[in-house]
């Protein structure tokens, strides 16, 4: 089975869970978060709702496999809190260039410190809604775990989920950071760095006559000397932005070690090459 939080926050969304739950129920709830086992599962105005698929068990008189209905909700920060931690974000120039690249900063909680609830879960007291159709007297059941398990899967590839789960909108965050004079900067920036794909007729080079009598000495030894030393190119402003606007784990990626990661040591590679 793949790791589940492979990222900093994703980890932490866990640990909440391990804080408040046993652990037999907690290792099944592992098993329970695959496709295999949830059948259904949707997210919309901070109520996680997913269908997962039990085992049949003639012993209890169970001889077809249930549908259980789980949901999830986590307890809201309010409205005038968010508008301070927006403030907060909007005034720092790492905290938006971090967010708007898909990742959660080190020091989110310290920008959400005197709200009454963090943005991250500590305990089972920043769960507004934890409810499964199953018959088992415990909360959380195995079939909660393994939604939450999904949804920590969830937040590794796309951190803003966290702010909707906590009752902000995704959309309207990111309005908001591009509304302040340092995220229209990063975000003209990143649009610059974005260039359209082009509609190609062929995927050849298609040869084209020359009208003119060619040369052929200018051909093979050149009109003008070389240069004997080639300035080194610099850097690019924002280097990788393609790469890194999709986070650490962007959807298409199921490894283990961050995207971010292999690309770095890919392009390492390349450049090692290409110097020897």
């Amino acid at each position: 089975m793949a790791q589940l939080g492979k990222t900093w926050w994703g980890q932490r969304f866990i640990a909440a869970l391990e804080g408040f739950t046993d652990g037999p129920r907690l290792q099944r709830g592992r098993g329970y978060s695959g496709d295999r086992r949830i059948l259904d599962f949707a997210i919309a105005d901070g109520l996680v709702t997913a269908k997962v698929r039990g085992n049949a068990n003639p012993y209890y008189g169970v001889y077809k496999e249930p549908r259980y209905r789980v949901q999830l909700r986590m307890v809201p920060i309010s409205a005038p809190d968010w508008d301070r931690i927006i403030d907060r974000l909007g005034r720092n120039a790492a905290l938006i260039s971090r967010l708007l690249m898909h990742e959660m900063p080190d020091d989110i909680d310290a920008v959400c410190a005197d709200a009454k609830h963090p943005l991250l879960p500590y305990s089972r007291r920043d769960f507004a809604l934890t409810e499964c159709s199953c018959p088992d007297y415990a909360n959380p059941c195995k079939h909660i775990a393994g939604v939450y398990f999904r949804l920590a899967g969830r937040l590794d590839n796309d951190p803003f989920l966290l702010f909707e789960l906590r009752g902000l909108a995704p959309e309207r965050l990111r309005e908001a950071l591009r509304a302040t004079p340092l995220g229209k900067a990063l975000a003209t920036r990143m649009a610059e760095e974005s260039a359209e794909p082009v509609t190609a007729e062929s995927f050849f080079t298609r040869p084209t006559v020359d009208p003119a009598t060619p040369d052929y000495r200018s051909f093979w030894q050149g009109k003008q000397r070389l240069p004997s030393s080639i300035e080194p190119a610099t850097s690019a402003a924002v280097p990788a932005i393609l790469v890194k606007k999709g986070g650490d784990y962007p959807a298409f990626w199921e490894r283990d070690n961050p995207f971010i990661e292999v690309m770095e040591e890919f392009y390492l590679r390349v450049r090692k090459k290409n110097k020897g």
